[in-house]
């Protein structure tokens, strides 16, 4: 009986020293993944801060493109080429023509010169179709 109950506690404090060193393990295929995208979200963030107050819609269309929903010719929401999860809020001054008609509604019409006056930072969103 005490034979029994001695190999009992030595089989339990086996399990036990040796669920301690067991730890979830990586695996090398995992990790070089991980850093991949990491890698790839770090280019994509750096290539959608290049685009600045002052740059025209042409040199914003470099980097994004139009997505659907709400918007008018001088403010419009953006989304990644890279990915179309990653926005931004873009509002823009008309160039060559005014912004707003004779009754006061905000120009529907976009120029490739229009210049831009605030652009949000980077964020993340589902995708909006109209």
């Amino acid at each position: 009986m005490i034979r029994r109950l001695f190999l009992l506690l030595l089989l339990s404090m086996v399990v036990i020293v040796d669920s301690a060193f067991v730890r979830p393990a990586r695996s090398a295929n995992q990790e070089r993944t991980t850093q991949e995208h990491i890698a790839w979200v770090h280019h994509a963030l750096e290539k959608m801060e290049t685009i600045k107050p002052g740059m025209m819609r042409f040199d914003l269309l470099k980097v994004f493109r139009t997505e659907g929903g709400l918007s008018t010719g001088l403010r419009r929401t953006f989304v990644s080429q890279d990915c179309p999860y990653f926005k931004v809020d873009v509002e823009f001054k008309a160039v060559a023509r005014p912004d707003r008609d004779n009754a006061g509604v905000v120009t529907l019409l976009e120029d490739n010169r229009d210049i831009i006056v605030k652009i949000s930072k980077p964020y993340l969103q589902f995708t909006i179709a109209d």
